[in-house]
């Protein structure tokens, strides 16, 4: 007896990463699912294409359910889908509450849904690739893993290719390091104490937004019974 879900958030990331499959995710999407431990009755009950159906049945839900601003609030956050996450964020800055001017505000509530990653780092020459630590790290480690099936201790090697840990731009949105920049959000050049106040500001009206769109998001799934168990 397993849950299909196990809580709120990471219900909730799944759920909105249903708006992204195409046939590159499906097999990553896949392969989350068989590292995640289960026992074999829950596999033989619950296969992956309905594990995802039941995410598309949320997805549509919760888009049924929740005020836009709440939607699009968590969409811009969590979602996968760049084009989608990029609509989001423009429909909700309007609703910011802050005195700052448009332009700061604009930039300040676009830092709050996309803020600057460690381990990543834009390409200088095109633009259009970043470094994910972490996915090297994991390539190579199974690149040794195989290398020591393969050819036993001596022939073990963590060379890999690059390509194997190279994120598109395409996948996923990565800012410019100037973007993170305050100076760069008032062209009037005030005072740091006032651009500090209105960055607090627009990221306090965004985690108000958020927290009212998260408590509207568990009652949804509490009605549904979704954290329940199946046979």
């Amino acid at each position: 007896m397993t849950a299909i879900y196990r809580d709120v958030m990471s219900t909730l990331v799944r759920v909105l990463a249903a708006d992204n499959i195409d046939n590159t995710t499906k097999q990553h999407w896949q392969n989350l699912i068989d590292s995640i431990p289960a026992d074999s009755t829950f596999r033989s009950c619950i296969s992956a294409r309905e594990k995802f159906d039941y995410d598309c049945a949320l997805y549509a839900l919760l888009h049924k359910e929740l005020k836009p601003l709440h939607w699009n609030l968590l969409v811009g956050k969590y979602s996968t889908h760049k084009g989608n996450k990029v609509a989001a964020i423009g429909k909700v800055a309007p609703h910011v509450e802050s005195f700052a001017s448009q332009l700061f505000k604009y930039k300040a509530t676009t830092a709050w849904f996309i803020p600057k990653m460690k381990g990543l780092q834009a390409q200088a020459s095109t633009g259009m690739e970043v470094v994910s630590r972490s996915e090297r790290q994991y390539a190579e480690h199974k690149a040794l893993m195989a290398s020591f099936k393969k050819k036993g201790v001596k022939g073990m090697s963590k060379e890999v290719d690059r390509e194997k840990y190279i994120k598109r731009s395409t996948d996923m949105i990565v800012l410019e390091p100037e973007f993170y920049d305050m100076n760069t959000w008032d062209s009037e050049a005030r005072p740091e104490s006032t651009r500090r106040r209105w960055r607090n500001q627009v990221y306090r009206s965004l985690d108000a937004i958020e927290e009212a769109a998260l408590i509207h998001v568990t009652e949804i799934f509490d009605q549904q019974e979704i954290f329940g168990q199946v046979a």
